[in-house]
């Protein structure tokens, strides 16, 4: 089991019943949650004229190797409805792979550790939370 850390946010709909589904969903995809920070409310980033965010950080536990834990984690948000219309635009769910163990990955469809987590405040909030 390797542990990782994943970003969770919804802005479209009943956002907090939106980040709960998608925890249990995860679970039945194998990446079982062991904490969860608080989740807070931000201003979008990127594209301004959209709904605010909330986001929070789960630490997690996943038998599942990297490139197999990003399409578990696409697949939920496919599952909930995710269609991606605009590029950092408006969205019931969102989930990002920050870290993954220690492994260091580049590949053309996942970098880890998540390469903007340093810029994101709405990730390093919850993130330093259960690194703290």
């Amino acid at each position: 089991m390797t542990t990782i850390y994943l970003a969770l946010g919804s802005n479209l709909g009943d956002r907090q019943a939106l980040l709960d589904e998608a925890i249990v969903r995860l679970e039945h995809e194998g990446i079982e949650t062991l904490r969860r920070s608080t989740v807070i409310e931000t201003a979008p980033a990127y594209v301004l004229d959209q709904p605010h965010f909330l986001n929070m950080v789960i630490e997690a536990q996943t038998p599942h190797f990297a490139i197999e834990l990003l399409r578990r984690t696409q697949r939920v948000e496919r599952a909930m409805g995710r269609v991606k219309t605009i590029d950092k635009g408006p969205r019931n769910i969102d989930i990002d792979i920050l870290y993954f163990g220690n492994l260091r990955l580049q590949t053309p469809h996942l970098t880890i550790p998540h390469p903007h987590i340093h810029e994101r405040e709405f990730v390093l909030t919850p993130l330093n939370e259960l690194l703290g």
